[in-house]
Parts: structure tokens; C-alpha cells; sequence
């Protein structure tokens, strides 16, 4: 993504590129429209594809997966439901 981890610059992101990747801690290629706030707040390039994504190290992932559970409280989420794909 950057020359340096995210971790070092977590504290710069804006909260929408943060909670987005609070909601979508697995994920290993940010959208480019994250990807251009997160350029714009950091003040320097990110590594883009030809789609415009950016794609986070192993490093990174690791990070927001504990950043993620540090954020959540534990509970189960009480908007979700569970939809039953099967048919008669």
C-alpha cells in the first residue's frame, strides 16, 4: 500500500475508510475510493492497480483484524438475519 505499514498511519485515516475496514476486516483489496481518501490524507501515493484498488500486505491485514476485534464488543450484531436458501 505505502512505504510504511498501516499501522503507522492509522492514526491519520479518516473514520470512513476506518469503519470500512472495520466492517470488511478480511479483505485484501481496498475499493479505489477508499483508496484516494486514504491517499489524500496521508499525502503521498498509494500503489494502485489499472482499476485504481489498492491492495494491503499480509502485515496490514493482520492489523485491522485486531484492530476490528478491538472495536467490536462482543455481542452479536441484533440487525442480522438469517435467511434459509433452501426450497421446497
Amino acid at each position: 500500500m505505502t512505504e510504511s505499514p498501516l499501522r503507522d498511519q492509522w492514526h491519520r485515516l479518516p473514520s470512513t475508510v476506518t469503519d470500512w475496514l472495520f466492517d470488511n476486516p478480511g479483505c485484501v483489496i481496498i475499493p479505489r475510493t477508499l483508496s484516494a481518501e486514504i491517499s489524500a490524507a496521508l499525502d503521498q501515493p498509494l500503489t494502485w492497480d489499472v482499476h485504481g484498488e489498492t491492495s494491503l500486505s499480509e502485515e496490514d491485514v493482520e492489523f485491522i483484524r485486531m484492530k476490528a476485534h478491538e472495536n467490536s464488543d462482543g455481542k452479536p450484531d441484533t440487525g442480522y438475519t438469517f435467511f434459509d436458501s433452501v426450497q421446497p
